[in-house]
């Protein structure tokens, strides 16, 4: 995702003529399933926060909201189900435990986006095509190191 991302800029500035282009950044900033209570990627400039999950556990989707006071958070759920899917199996989730549509609907909104395995793949093939392998694999390699607290002198 973050070399993904990293492919896309926005134009930005305070007035017309301080506007200039930036590219979007997914910074790290947990270690994803460490129920650390953690958001686990944001995005700069944009401020977008992105939450990594294997489950579709209303509870937990709306517990991250609620974290962040129902700020648009992005879930990226490892499941092979369809995008639509896993909106609405949050949505008969939380109907079942809330029962007002308007506390339902105040939670769903916060829901930005939802990436589910697909959707990770074409970000890949995507990748893949822009010849930025190398450094997708130099990324996971990093990562890899930090989630299990290695450094390159145990290596």
């Amino acid at each position: 995702m973050k070399a993904k991302y990293g492919q896309q800029t926005i134009w930005l500035g305070n007035e017309k003529e301080t506007v200039a282009e930036e590219a979007l950044i997914l910074y790290k900033t947990g270690r994803t399933n460490a129920n650390d209570g953690g958001i686990d990627f944001v995005m700069k400039p944009l401020g977008r926060f992105f939450q990594v999950t294997e489950t579709i556990d209303v509870n937990k989707y709306f517990l991250d909201i609620d974290k962040v006071q129902r700020f648009p958070v992005t879930f990226v759920v490892k499941s092979d189900e369809t995008i639509e899917k896993i909106r609405a199996t949050i949505r008969n989730q939380a109907l079942t435990k809330y029962k007002i549509e308007s506390v339902v609907d105040s939670y769903m909104t916060a829901v930005e986006e939802i990436i589910n395995t697909q959707s990770l793949i074409d970000a890949f093939t995507e990748v893949l095509k822009s010849a930025k392998l190398q450094e997708v694999m130099n990324e996971i390699i990093t990562q890899s190191k930090v989630e299990f607290n290695h450094s390159n002198d145990e290596l």
